[in-house]
């Protein structure tokens, strides 16, 4: 009696099962994988956790003070007081010049000597002046509205302890939306978690065909009647396991150490985090298919995967600011749709519409990435 026929589709499934075994032992045996998996994300977190801000609560700023009135001291302690100043007082500007070309300050106000009449001078006579290093512009933005605001708020005071006498008071109560605080480190923290995620999974699958090639195992793979799809298949899900165990100890860094707030779901993010790993693990994969050397693929993989998505996902660079051409190219960097997905997961939550928006790229950029690399690997040795 004939023996019944075994389907294809269960040797096809035998041959990835072993393959996808066989890479996991490679990755026991290699701990450049478990280093990059494990060790580099918290590297990464702790440098863009402490080292990445946009929040200034300690400018360098000098005070000339050449009037010496009761209202002069009052706008003097006002500036004193403020968290967001570190102040030095001098009575002559000169003496701050130097300071400012080398860098020790960022700029100084100036109160002048009629300070204590300006309520009797005409109002195209400014009460005080502002001078900000330019050579930062956004340092300098930031000297001038703070100086704005404690400007402001010594009027407001000086108003109310004159019984509310000269102009109306105008009290200004602003709202912010999911960000209540206006930390930056809420906002930088989950977009760096899709830079951190683009280069560990770009490398980790930048290593894997190119390490192949050098150590001669690849002949070997070859010999077999294995696919190219279930050969790139049972290096994918191995890779993609430990992206997300990398992914899951950032997102864990994130929340308990810096206290970002999460305020969508755990699957969700799972799923967008999926969606994104298939596109960098694919870049890796045809990194290392065309380079077939470690070294030249690890560089590769920081260049084509690394610099455009620190510098084109609108991590820190806003989009829209950039000249158009470069905004058209954002438009196929993964890491551009991971940034506005994570940052809407986690300040805002799971918002579909947006969500969706975001997937369909990075799913097409990795299902292209996937087509090209089963195209270009072949099954003979040249």
């Amino acid at each position: 009696m004939a023996e019944k026929a075994i389907p294809k589709s269960k040797y096809r499934l035998k041959r990835l099962k072993a393959l996808i075994v066989k890479e996991f032992y490679q990755i026991i045996r290699d701990p450049s994988s478990i280093l990059i998996s494990a060790i580099l994300p918290i590297i990464l977190m702790f440098l863009y956790g402490y080292g990445v801000s946009l929040d200034l609560d300690h400018l360098r700023l000098g005070l000339v003070v050449e009037d010496t009135s009761p209202d002069a001291m009052s706008l003097v302690r006002a500036f004193t007081d403020s968290r967001f100043f570190d102040i030095k007082i001098t009575r002559d500007r000169e003496e701050l010049e130097e300071d400012i070309i080398r860098g020790n300050l960022r700029g100084f106000v100036v109160i002048p000597s009629y300070f204590s009449e300006f309520r009797n001078r005409p109002s195209t006579i400014a009460p005080i002046q502002v001078i900000a290093d330019g050579s930062e512009p956004n340092t300098a933005n930031f000297v001038q509205n703070y100086v704005q605001g404690v400007w402001a708020g010594w009027l407001q005071q000086e108003r109310i302890s004159s019984n509310l006498k000269g102009l109306p008071l105008t009290t200004v109560q602003p709202r912010f939306w999911y960000n209540e605080q206006l930390e930056s480190r809420n906002f930088l923290i989950p977009g760096s978690l899709a830079i951190i995620m683009t280069l560990i999974g770009t490398l980790l699958t930048a290593l894997v065909v190119a390490r192949e090639w050098e150590r001669g195992t690849m002949e070997a793979l070859m010999s077999t009647p294995v696919s190219i799809e279930d050969l790139l298949l049972g290096k994918l899900i191995p890779y993609y396991i430990l992206g997300m165990i990398s992914m899951s100890v950032c997102v864990f860094i994130a929340v308990l150490f810096y206290n970002v707030p999460f305020r969508g779901s755990l699957l969700v993010l799972a799923f967008v985090s999926t969606v994104f790993l298939y596109s960098a693990l694919g870049l890796g994969l045809l990194i290392s298919t065309v380079t077939r050397n470690q070294f030249v693929a690890s560089q590769v993989a920081g260049v084509a995967a690394f610099l455009p998505g620190f510098i084109l996902s609108g991590f820190i660079f806003e989009i829209r600011s950039m000249p158009l051409p470069i905004q058209l190219v954002t438009y196929i960097i993964p890491a551009r749709y991971f940034v506005s997905s994570l940052q809407t997961i986690f300040l805002v939550g799971n918002v579909w519409s947006l969500i969706f928006y975001n997937l369909v790229p990075m799913f097409l950029v990795g299902l292209i990435l996937y087509f090209i690399t089963t195209k270009i690997t072949v099954k003979r040795l040249d």
